[in-house]
């Protein structure tokens, strides 16, 4: 009868036992719980002040720096007298997102500025002999009258292997085209996203050209745009990751309509999905002009920068009225767009005469840098048409770029160190001997 108030005694001091034991337990577990949640938090918030003294994301950094550039274009063109203070901002914001193509004179009052005196030296890592030997060839041509009749005559019945222009002249693509003597091969065709185009359709009068690389483009031949094939231009120029366009007509010449303005007088304008800005205008002489575009896709918030070449004194169906300053536009378009993997765009009015003629003597010219030893001018006219029909309009155009290459050539050869030009001129062992 005595040892059940004992064991009763007992149960209930074991009771008590794993009660305080539990209580004790829990609020360790608690306590181990509030510290892993203290580090955490005091981890995440070290690394939000870190990363608030990096700055902000790339595309919040794009996005602001997009519309400082827009509000310093539309500030400097409505605020003449703060001009030097917007200059200075637009200047800060070009060297973070945009390679600046020009150089701005310091006192310039707006975005235009005029560089009479600019001029680029010619290449001056061709060998002499090269040279010589290309000059050589340049200088029969061109005094053999007989010799480059010949040759014209039998470019001209030169017919390209692939010339079907089916797609050019399908019914809904007519409209596209500027004129129907003009259109492009069904395989070198520039081919347009059709699932991203307003109307739902692939077709632009536009070629793309290779030179020595057959896998990849160098050159896109074009017309100037149509009203209604401007953001079929835009939407070219963004699929095909060009950056540097080269113009080779006026907008309107005697009076007729030679290219539609794809680009704003002022501003900004959105063609389809692509928001072109007029950043910079910088007219570098008489003859020729640059300016930069800023290009967003509105539609992925993609940025990036257009840079267009416009010379303005090669006449339709002519030449240029000085063979100086093109050879010096040239030399500027391909310093702007040395290293690059995309083509250049190139295009006058019918994407053909002026067109081909450009494209025939950067081709000769880049072949002669590459250390070409031979040059056959109308063997590279030929493969040019074989990829743009119709490529150099006249015997004319033809002969002009003849002479342009020797000239650039002899600008070479005298732009080469003297040194090296004495030690030619030195005779030889052999001379010695005899």
């Amino acid at each position: 009868m005595d040892k059940l108030p004992t064991a009763t005694r007992l149960s209930h001091t074991d009771d008590s036992l794993y009660m305080l034991m539990f209580i004790i337990c829990g609020i360790i577990g608690a306590v181990l719980v509030s510290a892993v949640a203290l580090y955490c938090t005091r981890k995440q918030s070290r690394l939000k002040d870190k990363l608030h003294k990096i700055g902000p994301s790339l595309d919040q950094k794009i996005g602001k720096d997009y519309q400082d550039l827009c509000q310093t274009k539309t500030t400097s063109k409505s605020s003449p007298e703060s001009s030097s203070m917007t200059a200075g901002r637009a200047s800060a914001v070009s060297g973070q997102l945009i390679t600046s193509l020009s150089r701005e004179s310091d006192n310039s009052q707006s975005s235009r500025s005029s560089t009479l005196s600019w001029s680029e030296e010619p290449m001056t890592n061709m060998d002499i002999t090269t040279g010589h030997m290309v000059l050589a060839y340049m200088e029969d041509h061109l005094n053999n009258k007989a010799r480059l009749d010949t040759e014209w005559a039998a470019l001209c019945a030169y017919d390209a292997d692939l010339c079907s222009v089916a797609i050019a002249q399908l019914k809904e693509n007519l409209c596209k085209n500027r004129y129907m003597t003009a259109l492009p091969y069904d395989h070198t065709r520039v081919k347009l996203n059709a699932l991203s185009n307003v109307t739902g359709s692939d077709y632009i009068n536009a070629s793309t050209i290779t030179d020595h690389d057959p896998q990849n483009a160098a050159y896109i031949t074009t017309q100037g745009p149509l009203e209604n094939t401007v953001n079929d231009f835009w939407q070219m120029i963004w699929e095909q990751g060009c950056v540097v366009i080269v113009m080779l007509t006026q907008l309107v010449e005697n009076d007729t309509s030679m290219c539609y303005q794809y680009w704003p007088m002022d501003g900004s304008h959105l063609y389809d999905i692509y928001e072109v800005h007029l950043v910079s205008e910088h007219i570098w002489c008489d003859d020729f002009l640059v300016r930069s575009f800023y290009l967003k896709n509105v539609k992925t918030t993609e940025t990036r920068t257009v840079t267009q070449f416009h010379f303005l004194t090669w006449p339709e169906g002519g030449i240029p009225l000085a063979m100086k300053p093109l050879l010096e536009f040239r030399r500027k378009v391909n310093k702007s767009f040395r290293r690059r993997s995309c083509p250049i765009v190139v295009h006058c009015s019918d994407g053909v005469g002026r067109t081909g003629s450009y494209l025939l003597l950067d081709m000769v010219m880049n072949r002669i840098l590459k250390g070409a030893k031979e040059i056959d001018i109308a063997a590279t006219l030929e493969h040019l048409r074989d990829q743009c029909a119709g490529a150099v309009c006249t015997k004319q155009q033809f002969q002009f770029v003849l002479s342009a290459v020797a000239e650039e050539v002899q600008a070479a050869l005298r732009a080469l160190p003297q040194q090296q030009s004495s030690q030619q001129d030195q005779p030889s062992a052999v001379d010695n001997a005899m």
